[in-house]
């Protein structure tokens, strides 16, 4: 992968996320920072609940209605004020400028719509006059940028006729349509084979190196940091406890969180204990 540009696409300085609930208060993100750079892809680790997830959902502004994020700053480009743009703007931001790429496709993907009215759906939002015959081409190309060698067949199709897979792959095609600077990616080889999960994480690296686009990949996987990012995050307890280039914070961990995390991964011929 090509060495990323000194051109910073994202900044983001203490994000904070409030979620109120009949059982109280949580604060899952508190006083992140972050920057992201054109050309790379940096990974953001740590366990489940550590408000990984959060902060990306949080700086896209797709947290639910009893969720409160705050920040002194979510810059775009060095021109683009996510932080205190309004819902419309940021129905323009998401698609246009950074996509978004969840978890569980099939909960990205409209059960009741054609796949070809999905893409359709998306071009028309963002622009007016979008003809169908039109859509159905980019689509088509989309598809077929993605690995998807019967692009046709799929285009007519609905989501519950896909593969997990398949299904990753398209939402992936749909969150690069319109070709966005940023993508990002949270955990988006969960429940996959690991075989087709190297394949997808190929696809997105490649469409990162490909195009010039930048990437925050969210991620458990330690080996996933080491094979596909730059630079790394490590978030614990909703704070950033340790961040750099991959190869200096694998071999020279500062956090004591950070060096449980690399301990924790099995080692090649490492016998594992099984519980009885």
């Amino acid at each position: 992968m090509s060495a990323p540009s000194s051109e910073r696409v994202l900044e983001v300085r203490n994000l904070a996320v409030r979620i109120d609930s009949p059982d109280g208060t949580v604060h899952p993100v508190k006083g992140v920072d972050l920057d992201l750079y054109k050309g790379e892809i940096v990974g953001i680790v740590g366990e489940s609940g550590c408000g990984k997830s959060t902060t990306v959902k949080g700086i896209l502004k797709l947290l639910g209605p009893n969720s409160t994020v705050t920040a002194d700053k979510i810059e775009f480009a060095g021109n683009i004020d996510i932080a205190r743009a309004s819902a419309k703007q940021m129905r323009h931001i998401r698609g246009e400028k950074i996509g978004f790429v969840a978890q569980n496709p099939f909960g990205s993907l409209n059960p009741i719509y054609s796949i070809e009215r999905q893409f359709y759906e998306v071009q028309r939002a963002h622009s007016t006059g979008v003809r169908k015959a039109r859509s159905r081409e980019i689509a088509l190309a989309m598809l077929r940028s993605v690995g998807i060698v019967a692009p046709e067949r799929v285009l007519d199709g609905y989501a519950h006729q896909l593969s997990g897979g398949m299904a990753q792959r398209v939402v992936i095609a749909l969150a690069t349509t319109l070709s966005p600077a940023i993508l990002m990616a949270d955990e988006p080889t969960t429940g996959l084979d690991a075989t087709v999960q190297a394949q997808i994480l190929d696809l997105i690296s490649g469409l990162v190196r490909d195009e010039g686009r930048s990437m925050l990949l969210v991620t458990h996987d330690l080996g996933v940091i080491a094979q596909y990012c730059q630079r790394v995050i490590v978030m614990y307890a909703g704070e950033v406890v340790e961040t750099g280039p991959v190869m200096d914070v694998m071999v020279d961990p500062r956090h004591e969180y950070t060096r449980s995390l690399i301990r924790s991964v099995p080692k090649p011929g490492e016998k594992l204990n099984v519980a009885r």
